[in-house]
């Protein structure tokens, strides 16, 4: 959908500090996310993403002084996501210095949550972040989980992606939980599922481990592409990834 495809690093953070596993499993300590975010930026970065992967109410807190502290010193915009139940903890957040903020659990809770936060500040402010199973049960393949992937809905992900851009969703932020960790690629079966359906930004997200495996989820129909561990654990830069994403003929910002 976009000319310039951004490439997005994503800290997953819980108690102030970035974690990483596999499938969403076996977390471990990965770093601080502001010292993260700011080399992210340094190294081109064209936006953060923070996910609060607990997202408890005692760590809400927390996460308000992690995007305070980014916004301070990184001029990017941020996406911040887990945990937000309300347009009141949206408002926080965005007054804390997010730019945007996903919903999720919440909103699959109580779809009319995304018509409040979309009214209240516009479809350009609300992520609709979608962690992604394939499965039988579902007519596309495809079902929607929640609680970081452990617990499946019965929410088809392609009618659910569809219901929420109709309620006001401004960007679908598409995980796959089977590929998430795996090193193995994105899920393009997925991702061109999602773009199929999708008339707002689509950034693909799960599975990236080699610079090769972002411009395919490109042509699958991302318009963004987001990773986690192999930027935290220094195996590729965002130079690097947009290096071969213009190798490939993809234009990046």
């Amino acid at each position: 959908m976009t000319l310039a495809v951004r490439v997005i690093p994503c800290l997953d953070v819980a108690g102030g500090r970035v974690v990483k596993g596999v499938n969403f499993q076996n977390l471990r300590d990965a770093g601080d996310p502001v010292e993260l975010a700011r080399r992210y930026f340094e190294q081109g970065a064209d936006e953060v993403t923070f996910l609060d992967v607990t997202a408890t109410v005692d760590e809400r807190a927390t996460t308000y002084e992690v995007v305070r502290a980014t916004a301070e010193q990184v001029f990017i915009p941020l996406t911040v996501g887990g945990g937000v139940r309300s347009t009141e903890d949206v408002a926080r957040l965005l007054g804390s210095g997010a730019d945007k903020v996903g919903v999720n659990s919440a909103a699959i809770a109580r779809p009319a949550l995304v018509d409040e936060i979309a009214d209240r500040f516009g479809a350009q402010v609300l992520v609709l972040s979608l962690d992604v199973k394939r499965s039988p049960r579902a007519a596309s393949g495809f079902v929607v989980t929640t609680h970081g992937g452990r617990r499946e809905t019965d929410l088809d992900a392609i009618a659910w992606a569809r219901e929420a851009i109709e309620r006001g969703a401004g960007e679908l932020l598409v995980n796959s939980i089977d590929a998430d960790g795996t090193r193995s690629g994105f899920d393009l079966e997925l991702v061109a599922a999602v773009r199929a359906a999708s008339s707002v930004p689509v950034v693909a997200s799960g599975g990236a481990g080699a610079v090769e495996h972002f411009a395919p989820a490109v042509r699958a129909g991302a318009d963004a592409v987001l990773a986690a561990s192999v930027f935290h654990n220094g195996e590729m830069t965002i130079g690097e990834v947009k290096r071969s994403l213009a190798a490939a003929g993809v234009t990046t910002r």
